[in-house]
């Protein structure tokens, strides 16, 4: 099966399913937010922000789209060849993309864009971009946040938003990442932490482990803003 949904005329076909979703749920889903003013507030500065959440909530996070106005944004997706079909379907959705692995510590970086994709997030930043990440992505563990958005934070000296998404009626794919598809006319909740920084002395476990319990606690009260609604 594998080999057949990696074939290029299939992942252009399921690409245009996904636009058409993504653009359906854009328009039905009724979002509560919790702890916006931030993020606001960083949109309307000229200056680049990332914004993560975990990588089971990439339709919800797609369907965020309005909250983000006319701010340029990027997301960054895996070279893999699931990473061919989600990039497909970022175009459709007119999101540029940026291909790679930020964490540098990896010791197949270079195999994998690392460096290159690294950088091309830096100057994206500084130019004032939104530049969007799955910190356990592509492969996981699952909600277990890789170094590489830290060191790029750091980095760049760019705020850092948590994303905690969560739909009331949404299909289980039953992936690693226990993949979620919200369904047109749900409920949904998005809450946000940040805008948090890296200072230049701070330790960079130390930072990852912080943002990962955080970010951890922003998915629970996201779904926990829905108790009650059928998931």
């Amino acid at each position: 099966m594998k080999p057949l949904l990696r074939r290029p005329i299939v992942q252009s076909l399921l690409a245009a399913a996904v636009f058409l979703y993504i653009e359906l749920i854009i328009t039905t889903l009724r979002w509560r937010v919790e702890n916006r003013e931030g993020t606001d507030a960083a949109i309307t500065r000229q200056d680049g922000m990332i914004g993560l959440f975990w990588h089971g909530r990439v339709a919800h996070a797609m369907a965020c789209r309005p909250i983000l106005k006319s701010k340029p944004r990027r997301v960054m997706i895996s070279l893999s060849r699931d990473g061919d079909f989600m990039a497909k379907a970022a175009r459709w959705l007119r999101i540029p993309t940026l291909r790679g692995s930020t964490d540098r510590r990896d010791a197949t970086a270079s195999k994998k864009g690392g460096a290159a994709a690294f950088r091309v997030a830096l100057a994206a930043l500084r130019a004032g971009d939104v530049l969007i990440m799955t910190p356990d992505g592509p492969r996981g563990p699952n909600q277990i946040m890789q170094v590489g958005a830290v060191q790029l934070a750091r980095a760049a000296q760019a705020p850092v938003f948590l994303m905690g998404l969560a739909a009331a009626w949404s299909l289980r794919l039953g992936s690693w990442d226990d993949g979620r598809l919200p369904l047109p006319f749900s409920r949904a909740a998005l809450v946000l932490e940040g805008p948090l920084r890296v200072g230049p002395d701070d330790d960079l476990e130390t930072t990852r482990s912080n943002w990962q319990i955080r970010m951890c606690a922003a998915q629970s009260r996201a779904e926990d803003c829905l108790v009650g609604k059928s998931r």
